[in-house]
């Protein structure tokens, strides 16, 4: 994939396959456990393209007083703009464009208005092997477009505003023909004791008919100016995952690097969701930008 079109909308106008697409922004406050999530998301059911519709979701995780406020918004897909030849989102009033995100949403007596600048100059970041970005497999693809972006501007979230004031995080993309079956995802952008290094990693499983596959532990760091990448299919086999209710524990080697870690959060820390999957039904996603890794 050519890293100036990572950004570019992959969703075809009219295409009968199903399709789920997002962009989707989240930073954390410098040293308090806040953070906020915004998602532009197209959904366009399997063979029904006239049913598809863009989708506005943000929470606000407000781990200081544990209130976190979550909004989602549906836009009938003849109001919204999602580009193929460059990166520019558009879902009713609400924007996305290299460097900018405006926009609002309400739902269940919640408001959630955003006016966000983000800069970085990272390298976009590639969770899979680049081959598989152009294939059938995975189903579920993503990436970073932009990882250490670091975030300006503010928030509103009911009668509260929120000044969002360097606070870093990434811009991410991903799509597919349908939600992964079983998994956990998780993102550092920055560690304590080490701000440039940047971790992503996923725990997954995949179901064939009535036969799940083992689960598959996928990592990319950056740490140093180096990128290590753990993210084959056959060492995503070999690798160690599980996660339950609410501690994660992965470790992944090659023959010159070990890559282990923990990632948890308390039951408090998440905002449930419901993700609409393009063969049909429901995913339910447990999400929260305030765990510890």
């Amino acid at each position: 994939m050519k890293k100036e079109s990572v950004n570019y909308t992959k969703y075809v106008t009219g295409q009968r396959q199903g399709h789920y697409e997002s962009f989707f922004m989240r930073a954390n406050h410098p040293s308090l456990p806040l953070a906020f999530w915004i998602r532009y998301t197209i959904f366009s059911p399997n063979n029904h393209p006239e049913k598809a519709i863009g989708e506005l979701w943000a929470i606000y995780f407000d781990g200081v007083n544990q209130k976190h406020v979550a909004v989602k918004k549906e836009v009938p897909i003849s109001e919204c703009v999602f580009d193929n030849q460059k990166f520019f989102v558009r879902i009713g009033d609400s924007l996305l464009q290299p460097n900018q995100l405006i926009g609002y949403a309400a739902s269940n007596d919640n408001t959630i208005a955003w006016s966000l600048n983000f800069n970085g100059d990272s390298e976009p970041l590639f969770m899979f092997p680049e081959s598989l970005y152009e294939g059938s497999f995975p189903k579920a693809k993503l990436l970073v477009g932009l990882p250490l972006a670091v975030f300006t501007g503010g928030l509103k979230v009911n009668n509260e505003v929120i000044d969002i004031s360097g606070w870093v995080g990434s811009q991410n993309h991903n799509w597919g023909v349908k939600h992964t079956d079983n998994y956990a995802w998780g993102q550092v952008a920055g560690f304590d004791n080490y701000p440039e290094s940047f971790f992503e990693v996923s725990t997954a499983r995949l179901k064939f008919g009535p036969v799940w596959t083992p689960f598959m532990t996928l990592m990319v760091l950056r740490h140093k100016g180096e990128e290590f990448r753990l993210n084959t299919i056959m060492r995503a086999i070999k690798a160690q995952g599980s996660f339950d209710y609410f501690t994660w524990k992965f470790e992944s080697h090659n023959d010159w690097i070990e890559i282990c870690g923990e990632i948890h959060a308390k039951i408090d820390d998440f905002v449930g969701l419901k993700y609409y999957n393009p063969p049909g039904g429901i995913k339910q996603c447990l999400n929260t930008k305030i765990a510890y890794c």
